[in-house]
């Protein structure tokens, strides 16, 4: 979604590049291997580390982009549940059978096969895959994708200054 801050600029991008896989063409499978993939979010199901093995074997280049993909996000606040000899299930009992304001009448935890398996951490992208290139934030600027995609197609792309990574 930060991509869309790229606003009209997003035009111009989209004459450049050709989509294969993507949520703009609904595509599940790549039919051709691809310069360039971008990934947002982290790993917290199985589903997730398929689709990221996915880019990596089809892309020359993958980037990260976001703070999710990058380190987890809000999501891998359920990481930090230490105190538990089993995180995975007290988060899903909280979630589902005993939370505060829980409305369950089955109090039964979903586990329908068709369901990707919940991970037992929530992991970034790189602790799956190779990372090429991360964009950094939550969201990232949209100016920030914008000149990394460019000067990435462009092949002029040499990694962020460092006065453009921070967080301020």
């Amino acid at each position: 979604m930060a991509i869309l801050d790229i606003d009209e600029r997003l035009i111009d991008l989209m004459e450049q590049v050709e989509f294969d896989r993507s949520p703009l063409t609904d595509k599940k499978r790549f039919t051709q291997r691809c310069d360039i993939g971008i990934i947002e979010g982290g790993c917290c199901n199985e589903e997730n580390v398929e689709v990221l093995q996915d880019f990596r074997r089809n892309c020359d280049v993958l980037v990260a982009i976001g703070q999710c993909a990058i380190m987890g996000g809000l999501p891998a606040m359920r990481n930090a549940i230490m105190h538990s000899d089993d995180p995975l299930r007290e988060c899903l009992e909280e979630a589902y059978i005993s939370g505060r304001y829980l409305r369950n009448a089955t109090h039964n935890v979903p586990n329908d096969p068709a369901l990707p398996l919940i991970l037992d951490n929530v992991y970034s992208c790189a602790e799956v895959v190779e990372i090429d290139h991360q964009i950094p934030g939550c969201a990232p600027e949209g100016d920030f994708i914008y000149n990394t995609l460019t000067k990435l197609l462009a092949g002029k792309f040499r990694g962020f200054e460092r006065e453009t990574i921070r967080f301020d």
